[in-house]
């Protein structure tokens, strides 16, 4: 068995912290209904300014508040602002892997759902076991705010990182306005 991503909310903000409550994490029912996360399930959560690492588990929130709020010991990590990634684990069989399709949500600084994902592994001819990115929907619109980004200079630094001509204008389609790159 191994363990794997389950669900994730990547890039929600802290909205309060609150030392004097029972350890957890409170968050809005209706983010971890979509993302598929449960009320006192554990999880992982990584600090994306200060690098803290922890793990607790959910208590609900009021529904449609968009709260993300530390509890307890937790408290402490992190301050209110910060940008979190939520993960919620699950074991399963190597074979299985096949089967799961984990949902990624991703986040406004408001905490509003601004893109739903997948993650996918899938077999190939070359490989039994390949990753890929399923962009499902952006609940705010397709277009999201980017300020000035030389296209030139974020290209090149992608290619020496490895990625493929065709890689590199899958991401930027993903995350520039339309324009020719």
């Amino acid at each position: 068995m191994k363990k794997v991503v389950r669900a994730k909310l990547h890039g929600i903000t802290i909205t309060g912290a609150d030392l004097n409550y029972h350890g957890s994490i409170t968050l809005d029912p209706e983010v971890c209904e979509q993302a598929g996360i449960f009320p006192m399930e554990f999880v992982e959560i990584w600090n994306k300014q200060s690098g803290a690492r922890l793990t607790t588990y959910v208590i609900y929130g009021e529904r449609g508040s968009r709260c993300c709020i530390l509890n307890g010991a937790a408290a402490r990590t992190s301050q209110r602002g910060d940008e979190l990634i939520i993960c919620a684990a699950e074991y399963v069989a190597t074979n299985e892997l096949y089967d799961l399709k984990p949902v990624v949500l991703t986040f406004t600084p408001d905490n509003r759902i601004e893109e739903v994902m997948r993650y996918e592994v899938y077999r190939s001819d070359e490989h039994d076991f390949n990753f890929r990115i399923v962009r499902e929907e952006r609940p705010n619109g397709p277009e999201r705010l980017v300020q000035s980004v030389d296209i030139d200079a974020l290209s090149a630094d992608l290619r020496a990182r490895g990625l493929d001509d065709h890689a590199i204008a899958d991401i930027l389609s993903c995350h520039l306005p339309a324009q020719r790159v």
